[in-house]
């Protein structure tokens, strides 16, 4: 008979008192002894094999759509006039839009953008070259993807300031603050509703090269998106391309400058680019977890999980486990690990536009190891809250 995993013998972490560190070092202590451990909300797993058992159980659903019930608030007032996000669908409906919208998200589709991304970081890296320092997040981290995400979409970039403010505002979703940041949520989600279905309109009158236009001509044996679900992918392309993408820029060039000889090797060989991406987003990720919870009984290594049980995959332990990664609290973008990294996710879930999030952050390293071969910390770094769910340096000054 399996054991409830409320009566399972397992430590307990204190997610609540403990800063992300904490959290990392609790896990790597226990978790030769223990695959899980218990938290004030839920469980958290300790290993990388688990975290991908987990992940792709198609019987564990993201929770992202208890995030307004965990804080206290009515979820209807998400529900009223929105279609549901493709990051909280799951089952046929959600295996239906991936498959319907996966060919506009193949790497080949993010390296035609390469052009226009090298573009972006010059003119960023231009406007600062002669002060000789920078603070990293302003300058660079926040600007850097909302021109792409505009070029993606088929919006002008002069409308670039608008798309990240509406960015910003959508992902207070994840600061842990819903009942304060509701107001500013649900205002930025309707002017961007707004925005997206009048664009829709103009591409299906006239197409063009983007991927709205795309998106209006797929079509799978006579399935299409209806506009609904557009207006819904655009908002999803907006959030998952915006505060990841510089966040986790954020945080790599807070690594490598806290890490010179990493940088050399990367000033000495751009080819490192790609492993760089993948080491730095491996070793400081910018998303630290993610939350699934038991649709129905579920039992697995012989322990029950009754329907609505909250687990808690740490994906920032299971990078650093050593049944998954050699040596792995060693920084080494010269490596090349056979094992993927756990920051895009795992499972039907996994980052769909982590193609072009891969292209954005090799551009903009490639290039800022061109122009800043002597790259330092110029002052100390100031972290975003540890309740942020996208999470990285909220101040990084730097000097070349």
């Amino acid at each position: 008979m399996p054991i409830p995993i409320s009566e399972l013998d397992v430590p307990e972490i204190d997610t609540w008192s403990l800063d992300r560190d904490g959290i990392l070092a609790a896990i790597a202590e226990i978790r030769a002894e223990h695959w899980i451990a218990r938290t004030p909300l839920g469980h958290i797993l300790t290993r990388h094999e688990d975290s991908i058992a987990i992940l792709r159980d198609r019987r564990f659903h993201s929770a992202i759509s208890l995030i307004p019930q965990m804080q206290g608030i009515d979820g209807s007032v998400f529900a009223e006039e929105r279609q549901p996000s493709i990051l909280a669908m799951e089952g046929d409906a959600h295996a239906r839009l991936r498959r319907l919208v996966a060919p506009a998200f193949t790497p080949a589709a993010a390296d035609r953008l390469r052009p226009f991304m090298r573009s972006v970081v010059e003119e960023l890296v231009d406007a600062v070259a002669d002060a000789g320092r920078c603070e990293f997040v302003s300058a660079i981290g926040e600007p850097y993807p909302i021109p792409i995400i505009c070029e993606l979409l088929g919006a002008p970039r002069s409308d670039w300031r608008l798309f990240s403010d509406w960015a910003t505002d959508i992902f207070r979703i994840f600061n842990g603050a819903l009942a304060e940041d509701l107001p500013a949520i649900q205002r930025a989600g309707a002017e961007l509703q707004a925005y997206v279905r009048e664009m829709i309109e103009r591409r299906r009158d006239t197409p063009a090269d983007d991927l709205l236009s795309t998106m209006i001509a797929l079509e799978e044996a006579g399935d299409r998106l209806s506009t609904d679900e557009l207006v819904m992918l655009a908002e999803a392309v907006l959030m998952a391309g915006t505060d990841t993408t510089r966040n986790q820029l954020a945080c790599s060039i807070a690594l490598f400058a806290a890490n010179p000889t990493q940088w050399a090797r990367l000033v000495a060989d751009p080819t490192l680019a790609p492993r760089a991406v993948e080491e730095s987003m491996r070793y400081l990720g910018a998303v630290r977890g993610t939350v699934r919870f038991a649709s129905e009984p579920i039992e697995y290594r012989d322990v029950l999980f009754p329907t609505g049980s909250i687990v808690n995959v740490s994906l920032a332990g299971a990078n650093r486990d050593p049944s998954g990664f050699d040596d792995p609290e060693s920084l080494d973008i010269a490596r090349e690990r056979t094992t993927p990294q756990m920051t895009f996710g795992s499972g039907i879930h996994y980052c769909l536009g982590a193609a072009l999030a891969r292209a954005e952050l090799q551009e903009a390293l490639t290039i800022l190891a061109e122009r800043w071969p002597n790259l330092e910390l110029d002052g100390d770094v100031e972290w975003k809250p540890d309740s942020f769910g996208i999470w990285g340096p909220a101040v990084l000054p730097i000097r070349w």
